[in-house]
């Protein structure tokens, strides 16, 4: 019988299976039993290592934040970490890390530009509104230009925030340093998508420019999903796969199909403020925006469609008020507290709240089998942080980090690491390490490996 084009993609799967059809494009997890060859390759084959970092505006209040006691694996979570419970083993909370680029030094005020604009690249910007904006290359960038060619992406980039490209925001700086996290060169940074659904379409989505818009008008005014599109290749696939790879396959094409259910729904939700319209795609809820760019890493991870990301849950200084905690008033504002003691207790509800949608995101990463067996959290590095340290008074000493995730074994997490006083790019030169790059000799302010 001659095979048909399906039968001859499906005998010759890569590690990056994916399903097509009408346009349309659907990245997979590792599925062994598709393929004996591949299975017998990928048992040979130690699972790939990811990083990402993820962003939190305005710092934390440290007395809430840092664990109580001595370093090493016997430390009690603080209330702000909290909620990280059910992945303790899987985080070290690291103290002592600096971001000494963000210092006010001769340029005066502008610390929450000068804490994003150098979290990620350890180089003092430039203070400038125009066009003149001068950083340096983040490390995700530096990592993505060495290993970035091994996946469909070299890299990714997100917000929960809106993204600004021009304009000054903070005391002379433009706005770029707040908005981007990732710098492809000094002068370059590389604009993040804040709308999940276009996330979701540039992960998804393939084929060439006229079978995209296509396949977009199918999905918009013919209310069809992606899945439609490829259900063919789907169950000629079905049929090759064993118990736990079709329940594997299931499972996810369905996780697929809820996100889009989301964002649809999100397409149609109430606008809360009438004065202020939402980008298509946007859900009202904050809550849920961030849930769904979360999803969006877990997704781009699973599938291997890029080991290298950035997510900002929102630009530094950011004033967003929390209504659903009961907090009215803006983030930055409350921030500069004064120890007063109400405002500083509503500061710890958002930074609670922040670290509980990080942890909502790490189980998931924890409960997601990789290809050796083990869970996806045990090959990632998630670092999650702010450029500033303590708000009120704009300090990047001893920086809120937590790194989660055992990085294929090079980290040991499940502790809590007291560091002497070293630049927080000593770390992204481990990191980068753990990720098979070339030795990296040095990024930024960087005095050497994190010890």
């Amino acid at each position: 019988m001659k095979k048909t084009r399906a039968h001859e993609r499906f005998e010759s799967l890569s590690r990056r299976q994916v399903l097509r059809g009408l346009g349309a494009c659907i990245t997979l997890p590792t599925l062994l039993s598709a393929s004996p060859a591949f299975a017998k390759a990928m048992a040979k084959k130690a699972a790939p290592t990811r990083m990402a970092f993820v962003y939190v505006p305005n710092g934390a209040i440290p007395a809430a934040w840092w664990p109580a006691g001595e370093a090493g694996p016997d430390f009690a979570l603080s209330p702000t970490l909290a909620p990280l419970a059910n992945v303790r083993n899987q985080i070290q909370v690291i103290s002592g890390l600096t971001d000494i680029s963000a210092e006010p030094g001769a340029d005066g005020a502008g610390d929450h530009a000068r804490a994003g604009g150098t979290f990620l690249t350890g180089v003092r910007i430039k203070k400038t509104a125009g066009s003149d904006i001068k950083a340096g290359v983040s490390i995700d960038q530096v990592v993505a230009n060495q290993i970035g060619h091994q996946t469909r992406f070299a890299s990714l980039e997100l917000t929960c925030d809106v993204v600004r490209k021009s304009g000054e925001c903070d005391s002379g700086y433009a706005c770029a340093y707040e908005y981007n996290l990732a710098w492809q060169s000094s002068n370059q940074p590389l604009a993040p998508e804040h709308n999940p659904q276009f996330a979701f379409e540039r992960l998804f989505g393939d084929g060439g420019r006229n079978e995209r818009v296509a396949n977009l008008k199918r999905r918009e005014y013919e209310q069809h999903s992606i899945l439609d599109f490829v259900m063919d290749d789907a169950k000629a696939l079905n049929t090759k796969l064993d118990g736990r790879d079709k329940q594997k396959l299931d499972q996810y094409l369905t996780s697929v199909r809820e996100i889009e259910q989301r964002i649809a729904i999100a397409k149609t939700m109430p606008v809360p403020n009438p004065d202020i319209d939402a980008p298509a795609g946007v859900p009202a809820s904050y809550e849920e925006h961030v849930a769904l760019m979360f999803d969006m890493l877990h997704l781009a991870f699973q599938t291997d469609s890029t080991r290298v990301a950035t997510l900002l849950l929102a630009r530094e200084g950011s004033n967003r008020p929390f209504n659903d905690i009961g907090i009215s008033s803006g983030h930055h504002d409350l921030s500069h507290h004064k120890n007063t003691p109400d405002i500083v207790e509503k500061v710890k509800l958002i930074d609670r709240w922040y670290v509980q949608r990080l942890a909502a995101f790490l189980e998931k990463m924890q409960a997601t089998p990789d290809v050796d067996g083990r869970s996806l959290l045990d090959h990632s590095m998630i670092l999650y942080g702010s450029g500033n340290a303590d708000g009120n008074r704009h300090t990047h000493v001893n920086l809120p980090v937590v790194v989660a995730g055992a990085g294929g074994g090079a980290f040991k997490p499940g502790r809590y690491v007291k560091a002497k006083e070293q630049p927080l790019t000593n770390l992204f030169l481990s990191m980068a390490d753990a990720m098979g790059t070339g030795r990296i000799e040095s990024h930024g302010d960087s005095t050497g490996r994190f010890a």
